[in-house]
């Protein structure tokens, strides 16, 4: 089924968000993670893509696992590290396999790599185009409350964002941000700017305060200080934290559907008990 249906059809969505293993290591793990989050019967689970493109069969296999869970799979698929070739490839063994929802990314290239190669997509509204011309997907895009990181403010962040929702985008996922008011702000600035597709609030419940450290310096996520406080507080208390970030990103998320946020997207960190937790706090919520 395709995310812009189920959109269409209910007035508050969540999903969550599970990634692959590394290469090397047994997918039957992955897969009962996938089951155990699938049981919670979201509105659809994502599969994200390694850096490079790194476990894209992973994310294919999982995809399609989920897809035979009766829950639509969302995969991710990048292009910077793939040809347009590949990409076409990949496409066509998801159209095959069922899997009919696509995030669109441009993704990070492979180490030491500074630019996409020749017959490469560059941007991700260009690989958004390519996926709209071929047709048969529903397509995402990953949008940032706070800014890319790579990109010189604002502004300009927003200008690219247009023309990635203008070349086809269905939906728009965020990064995680910890202060609703962030989101809030970002809204109003794409409406301002003709930016009208569904936007999905990305949520990720903290459990771990080292985790949170380290992926706040990979995007640039602000910490506001009500967050930091619980982090100063009980970061070293590895039951306590987990109890916190839970009704912290319960805390948010009701937040946002009593201001009618079109989805909610749960980065799980495949962890299934803490998202089923979330959606047993909401269970008369959403």
């Amino acid at each position: 089924m395709y995310i812009r249906d189920v959109l269409r059809e209910k007035e508050t969505i969540v999903s969550c968000e599970i990634f692959p293993p590394k290469i090397g290591a047994e997918l039957e793990h992955a897969f009962e993670i996938a089951g155990k989050i699938a049981a919670l019967k979201p509105a659809f689970i994502s599969v994200t893509c390694g850096a490079g493109a790194s476990t894209a069969n992973y994310t294919e296999a999982l995809a399609q696992h989920i897809e035979g869970s009766n829950v639509p799979a969302l995969a991710h698929i990048t292009c910077a590290a793939a040809s347009k070739e590949e990409i076409s490839a990949i496409l066509n063994d998801y159209a095959g396999k069922g899997v009919e929802n696509v995030l669109a990314l441009r993704g990070d290239l492979p180490k030491g790599i500074q630019q996409p190669a020749d017959g490469h997509y560059t941007h991700a509204n260009e690989l958004v185009a390519a996926i709209k011309d071929r047709g048969g997907f529903c397509i995402g895009g990953a949008c940032y409350p706070e800014g890319h990181i790579e990109s010189a403010n604002q502004e300009e962040d927003i200008a690219y964002l247009k023309q990635k929702a203008d070349a086809g985008c269905d939906f728009l996922t965020t990064q995680m941000f910890f202060d609703n008011n962030v989101l809030y702000k970002f809204l109003y600035k794409l409406s301002q700017k003709g930016i009208d597709v569904p936007v999905l609030a990305g949520i990720m419940p903290v459990t771990n305060r080292v985790q949170i450290r380290r992926i706040v310096e990979m995007i640039g996520t602000v910490l506001p200080p009500r967050f930091q406080n619980i982090l100063d507080k009980f970061g070293d208390n590895p039951a306590a934290m987990r109890q916190a970030g839970i009704a912290y990103a319960t805390e948010q998320i009701i937040d946002l559907a009593a201001n009618n946020v079109r989805g909610i997207h749960i980065y799980t960190m495949n962890k299934p008990d803490v998202a089923g937790q979330i959606m047993n706090n909401l269970s008369h919520i959403l």
